[in-house]
């Protein structure tokens, strides 16, 4: 799944999931550092936990970061796994 982010320097985030587990993150844009370590680090843990920890962090005082996003891009993509189930 594709999520377009809302107030970060990342456009875009590439979401893989396997069941509630994440599979693989792609930060499109965004400060590459620490996009890529961010992914690293979400990579094989469970969407629901990983959204609990990042939901709600911001950047700089935008309301929103990079971090945030990925939330909200896993909460969607859990909700459209159960969509299609």
């Amino acid at each position: 799944m594709t999520y377009q982010t809302q107030g970060t320097c990342s456009r875009y985030i590439e979401v893989e999931l396997d069941g509630e587990t994440i599979r693989e993150v792609n930060f499109i844009g965004g400060c590459n550092g620490n996009t890529q370590g961010v992914a690293k680090l979400v990579q094989g843990q469970n969407a629901q936990h990983v959204i609990e920890l990042l939901e709600g962090t911001d950047c700089g005082g935008r309301g929103t970061s990079c971090p945030d996003q990925l939330a909200k891009a896993l909460r969607l993509a859990l909700e459209q796994q159960k969509k299609s189930a």
